[in-house]
């Protein structure tokens, strides 16, 4: 009689959500890019500990990296490593989608930000767009239609 194989899954989906990039910026295209990462990295984001707030993406010699984003590490990282929390890491993009970013950038004023990091198998990805800041007039009507949706949706269910 034959054994049967566990798979062992991983503790599902969103690691981290960039929730203030959604409130702060209009965004027009979404990415998803890869990230280098170190092992001690891997088993903190395994843990769920991330976070993208303050985290924006850079460009350098034509190569895209994260900056600004903290992995914690866990109490029980390896002795032999000195883990950096906020250490900038590099995004794995197609060289079409790098040179589509930098033109937007550079050329049309827009800025690039993380919105979530995910898992997708076995691998790390990263949820990047291109984005246009809000004013604060905006952010007022973006909530203004928030709360009317919502009361609309109870005024229906009722």
């Amino acid at each position: 009689m034959a054994k049967a194989t566990v798979v062992k899954k991983h503790n599902g989906g969103t690691i981290a959500q960039n929730k203030r990039a959604r409130h702060d910026y209009f965004i027009e295209e979404k990415f998803e890019a890869g990230m280098s990462l170190q092992g001690w990295e891997v088993k903190s984001l395994r843990a769920g500990r991330m976070s993208l707030t303050e985290s924006y993406v850079t460009f350098k010699n034509g190569e895209a990296f994260l900056f600004g984003a903290q992995i914690q590490p866990l109490l029980s990282a390896s002795t032999h490593v000195v883990p950096e929390a906020t250490r900038t890491r590099k995004l794995l993009l197609s060289r079409r989608q790098l040179e589509h970013l930098l033109g937007a950038v550079n050329q049309k004023g827009y800025t690039c930000v993380p919105l979530a990091c995910y898992w997708k198998g076995h691998l790390v990805k990263l949820e990047i767009a291109l984005v246009k800041g809000k004013q604060l007039h905006d952010k007022r009507a973006t909530e203004k239609d928030r709360d009317w949706q919502r009361d609309k949706s109870r005024m229906l269910h009722k």
